[in-house]
């Protein structure tokens, strides 16, 4: 009977994974970067394109392998973290079955109709699987402490290290995994822990080149946000409620949308989940269990602190697996067995109801940034053979998937070379490393050299078309709110350079084609926008 159980719930969880997983809005900016890695050639740019990222290297592999045998269409792409998903369901339910068999189908259970795993298991990223190992990792740390045998030492091992090969900040947890096994186990199993640790020690030295690479990179995309306490009342909310909220970024104010949508859905369950979450710590072993998640979660606070890292729900998956598996030992140790029921109805009720019925669940939520929605806009510009294309923000690598510019001319205005449209005398590196060395550009009126440099990049002729896209999501300020926020040292301070370079890129493009052209179509998909400008014969 309880096999007939795990069996309904695990394809309860992989229907739930498949509603709408084709999505049409096609891959955004981060399942992008997935699919162009794993697409280059394994000794032609598929090392170097891992090397670039701050990502280590296992995902792209996997997801390669499963092009390899299956294809590169979207739905292939996305069946690859369904797969980890689906078995992710299994795994937990082991976890549970440490515990007792009635503990085991609730980790099942939860893990099958948690929002949180099934956005990620339709998403082109590396979260999917780096669940499925976090899960094993705590599998055989359990098993461990029950009996530490050879077996489970190497199983171990191997978890770690895969945890280890897949996410950069993976480090972190597996230290404080290592910290927890060795407090359990070095009186009766030195050696066993001694030798755990030096492995663990040589596996993280074979990634060092890798690792410093990353902590070194001079990367844009560390300047989009910044540190907000809501993002820890939102963890629980993402983890526990079938409400996402900080999956690239959270609102300043954690009551920002306190609305009855937002008690009902997000509120409710993740309070049931902290009352059967705290019903767990009355056993010394959860308690110390749950000192990896803080500790973890500590550390990660601290990066965000420091500007290393934007706090995102997801960059802490690795602590997931023991947060369902100390809420459902919980539920298993909840005397009042009427209390208990009703309230693992509730939250059951209230999550697969949001899964089906909402259009903000997890499996139907718009991927607004979508590279396939800009790929449309070009295409519904109609622009003749010869015409331009300004790519702000991206270049056309990331819409080759969707979209041939073999017919076009391509101008990019990206993270890499922004400063040669803006200010001359700056850089990348400049910019990087001093906030201020643009903040007198935005407050003058005018730039001349921008506006010179882009007609001689455009050399525009009669006749001739040029369409900008644009990014809304990271270019929506518009001239006089870029003004007011460089004119105030706390606004320009606390406002992310990421926003104020994209609009004041925008904002200047419009206003030089603007006098240079007649504008003609202006349209919107998502998070993007195009304008399309076009030179008459009168004009010089």
């Amino acid at each position: 009977m309880k096999r007939i159980g795990l069996i309904l719930i695990v394809i309860a969880g992989v229907l739930l994974r498949l509603i709408a997983v084709n999505k049409p809005e096609g891959l955004w900016n981060d399942e992008y970067v997935s699919y162009m890695i794993a697409a280059k050639p394994l000794f032609d740019g598929f090392v170097e394109g891992i090397k670039s990222q701050c990502h280590m290297p296992f995902y792209y592999l996997y997801l390669k392998t499963f092009m390899f045998m299956f294809g590169d269409s979207d739905l292939v792409l996305r069946l690859s973290s369904v797969f980890a998903g689906f078995l992710s369901i299994i795994v937990m339910y082991f976890i549970g079955l440490e515990k007792d068999k009635r503990t085991g189908m609730l980790c099942a259970g939860f893990t099958a109709i948690s929002s949180f795993l099934i956005y990620y298991s339709q998403e082109v990223r590396l979260y999917s699987v780096l669940f499925l190992f976090s899960a094993l990792m705590l599998l055989f740390t359990l098993r461990l402490i029950k009996q530490a045998d050879k077996k489970n030492f190497i199983l171990l091992i191997i978890s770690s290290f895969f945890v280890l090969l897949t996410h950069t900040i993976g480090f972190v947890f597996v230290f404080f995994n290592m910290v927890y096994l060795s407090f359990r186990l070095y009186k009766e199993h030195k050696n066993t822990i001694l030798k755990l640790w030096g492995v663990i020690a040589v596996l993280i030295l074979l990634l060092i080149p890798q690792i410093l690479g990353i902590l070194f990179r001079k990367t844009f995309s560390q300047w989009w946000g910044v540190f907000s306490p809501s993002a820890l009342g939102f963890l629980i909310t993402d983890y526990f409620s079938p409400v996402l909220t900080n999956l690239t970024g959270a609102p300043p104010n954690f009551f920002y949308n306190f609305k009855s949508g937002f008690i009902i859905f997000a509120m409710i369950p993740s309070v049931i989940s902290m009352i059967f979450l705290g019903y767990s710590l009355k056993e010394k072993e959860n308690r110390e269990l749950l000192y990896i998640v803080l500790a973890t979660v500590a550390v990660l606070v601290i990066a965000a602190l420091s500007g290393k890292l934007v706090f995102v729900t997801k960059y802490s998956i690795e602590v997931y697996p023991i947060l369902i598996y100390l809420a459902c030992s919980g539920v298993s140790a909840m005397q009042n067995k009427a209390l208990k029921n009703t309230l693992v109805s509730i939250f059951c009720l209230l999550s697969v109801f949001f899964l089906l019925v909402s259009p903000l669940s997890a499996n139907r939520m718009f991927r607004k940034e979508g590279h396939k929605l800009a790929a449309d806009l070009i295409k519904n510009a109609e622009l003749k053979k010869g015409d331009i294309v300004i790519l702000q923000y991206y270049d056309q690598s990331r819409f080759e998937k969707y979209f041939d510019f073999s017919d076009l001319k391509v101008i990019t205005m990206n993270k890499g070379n922004f400063s040669e449209f803006i200010n001359p005398e700056t850089s990348y590196a400049k910019v990087y490393n001093d906030k201020n060395a643009l903040r007198q550009t935005f407050l003058s009126p005018e730039n001349k050299y921008f506006e010179n440099k882009l007609l001689n990049t455009l050399n525009l002729h009669p006749g001739q078309s040029v369409l900008v896209l644009s990014l809304d999501s990271v270019s929506f300020f518009n001239d006089e709110v870029i003004r007011k926020i460089s004119a105030n040292e706390s606004y320009y301070t606390q406002t992310p350079i990421f926003f104020m370079v994209f609009s004041y890129l925008k904002n200047q493009t419009y206003d030089t084609l603007v006098k240079e052209c007649k504008t003609g179509l202006k349209a919107k998909k998502g998070e993007w926008s195009a304008a399309k400008f076009t030179k008459l014969n009168n004009q010089s």
